[in-house]
């Protein structure tokens, strides 16, 4: 069924709820799940060129997950991890579709509708562009 999931985590309480989601779809299938996070850095570091600085923001969103691994791990749920960056959407898409995932698993943001029109969402972004099926959890 869902031998390779594709988990998208943000360290908010809805990609918590996602991670209980894949996990359980994982265990069924008897599958494995990387986890993939992606840092928008363009938006974040602008002009900046200091590698040791960008380490240092590598390492705080590397705090923000850490609540998503014990889960993990708690589990015996088989995982890896995948840092990425880039502008959330694309990137998760262009790396699931280049890496033949059989599902995608995302949380929903629960933005208002305005802001949904406007700017739109990333789930909504990788469902319309993903080759795999998609779950976006509440």
């Amino acid at each position: 069924m869902y031998k390779r999931i594709l988990l998208a985590v943000d360290g908010s309480e809805n990609s918590l709820r996602a991670v209980r989601d894949a996990f359980e779809l994982a265990r069924i299938s008897e599958g494995a799940v990387e986890l993939v996070y992606v840092i928008d850095y363009p938006k974040m570091v602008n002009a900046m060129s200091h590698i040791d600085r960008i380490e240092q923001l590598d390492q705080q969103h590397r705090q923000r997950l850490l609540p998503v691994e014990s889960l993990l791990e708690s589990e015996g749920i088989l995982y890896e991890w995948t840092i990425l960056r880039g502008e959330p959407g694309p990137t998760i898409v262009n790396y699931a579709n280049a890496n033949a995932f059989d599902l995608v698993v995302v949380g929903s943001r629960g933005r208002n509708p305005l802001q949904e029109f406007v700017i739109g969402s990333v789930s909504h972004k990788v469902l319309k562009r993903a080759r795999c099926p998609v779950l976006i959890v509440k």
